[in-house]
């Protein structure tokens, strides 16, 4: 343990960016690198825009929580000047504009891995947390579907 601030949530109501920052800062800390996924009212498919009216997201709560924070720990073990770490995905129905994810990565300077934790917590984040999204459009709905089967190292820390 780092004795540096740690969440990780799923989370039902919008999320207040000033608050998920000040509660991962601390003295210390001089740099915060935040990506926020967001609800894209237009998406390129095919050739094609896609409209999406609003999301659906769900996610397998225990497991989902668990694998936020070997996201967290794979961080730390990558970047050990990170201070505090913040992953909160939202869960419900989300109105194009709202944000989806947030993944944020402090340390006291910012070349202390900021930038990289958070890159590698969205992408790693999508790779084996379980949480699925549903598109709902103006011509119906679906369930989006990743790429990614997950290896063994995935499995770990269950």
């Amino acid at each position: 343990m780092t004795g540096y601030p740690e969440i990780c949530q799923l989370a039902s109501e919008p999320l207040d960016l000033d608050a998920l920052i000040a509660s991962i800062t601390t003295v210390d800390t001089g740099a915060v690198c935040v990506f926020s996924g967001m609800v894209r009212g237009n998406t390129q498919r095919e050739g094609e825009i896609a409209q999406t009216e609003h999301l659906e997201y769900e996610a397998y709560a225990p497991m989902a929580l668990a694998k936020m924070r070997q996201v967290a720990a794979e961080i730390r073990e990558r970047w050990p000047l990170v201070q505090g770490i913040a992953i909160v995905q939202r869960v419900g129905r989300l109105e194009v504009g709202q944000n989806t994810i947030l993944i944020a990565c402090a340390s006291a300077h910012r070349d202390g891995g900021c930038f990289e934790g958070a890159r590698y917590g969205i992408d790693r984040l999508k790779e084996i947390v379980p949480v699925w999204k549903k598109e709902i459009r103006p011509d119906g709905s679906s369930w989006v579907e990743g790429h990614y089967q997950p290896a063994t190292p995935d499995r770990r820390r269950e």
